[in-house]
């Protein structure tokens, strides 16, 4: 999607996006006060983020990407849930009329599944009503920003790559008081530690980014849970380095989520644009 973005939006802003992720949390208390545990246990409970959340089960996920060059801002937000034990998710992903042309988009339905991810409503070249199957690992970025929304499960399991991890004191977000944490994610490391069905997509990601480490902010709720990742990602584009910052925001952990894929029938299988 964002490939096809980038096509589009040259004549609305004349070069390449740069994304900004919009999801925001206030009230932080600096982090003197902050106990040994919070300063020297931050960087195993970063790494750990996707096993803390396959315990969780499941929850609700907001997510957030702003594209942005010169004067023009562009953004692009996803609500919907995942289950983290089936890795599997379903979004709804709604995008601004300037991302797309002239004429408002109608909302894109995105199904997450550990094979593949199906999208109806793409536009381009699909007929109105079918679906299209994508394999993440076959894309250059991993699918990490190109449909306009991170895996919430891939974000976590990019965090397994997390170096240099520091503390930064806490903060309430959702109502939760949560410990934030702030580093750079190696993401050929995070592909040797990711779990095996994530490994290809961000072995992929490493190839594709301008380079391998991703600055991320990560933010821990009392039970060890991630509440919130803001990951920023960097590509070449025409001589012009583009910076992509993706945010997910989840809550409600528990809630049930229900992935049901489309029947061969409804799967567009021509060429996407």
């Amino acid at each position: 999607m964002v490939e096809q973005y980038r096509g589009r939006a040259r004549a609305l802003a004349g070069a390449a996006f740069a994304l900004v992720g919009v999801v925001g949390a206030a009230g932080c208390t600096a982090g003197a006060g902050a106990s040994a545990d919070d300063r020297n246990g931050g960087p195993e409970a970063v790494r750990e983020a996707a096993h803390v959340l396959a315990g969780a089960g499941s929850s609700r996920a907001r997510t957030a990407m702003t594209m942005a060059t010169g004067g023009t801002r562009v953004t692009i937000r996803g609500t919907g849930g995942f289950d983290f034990r089936r890795r599997s998710g379903r979004l709804r992903v709604v995008l601004p009329p300037d991302a797309a042309g002239a004429e408002e988009h109608p909302p894109i339905t995105e199904l997450l599944t550990p094979a593949a991810v199906y999208m109806k409503n793409r536009g381009a070249n699909v007929p109105a009503g079918q679906w299209v199957r994508i394999e993440p690992e076959k894309l250059s970025d991993g699918n990490l920003v190109t449909n306009g929304a991170t895996d919430p499960l891939v974000a976590a399991e990019l965090l397994r790559g997390a170096r240099a991890v520091a503390y930064a004191g806490t903060e309430e977000l959702a109502g939760a008081r949560v410990r934030h944490y702030k580093g750079t994610a190696d993401l050929t490391v995070a592909a040797r530690n990711a779990a095996p069905q994530v490994r290809a997509v961000l072995a992929a990601a490493a190839k594709g980014f301008a380079g391998p480490g991703v600055p991320f902010d990560a933010y821990f709720d009392a039970q060890g849970r991630l509440r919130k990742v803001r990951e920023m990602f960097s590509f070449a584009n025409k001589g012009q380095t583009v910076q992509v910052a993706s945010t997910t925001l989840l809550y409600d952990f528990g809630a049930p989520v229900a992935v049901t894929l489309p029947p061969l029938a409804d799967i567009y299988a021509g060429t996407v644009e």
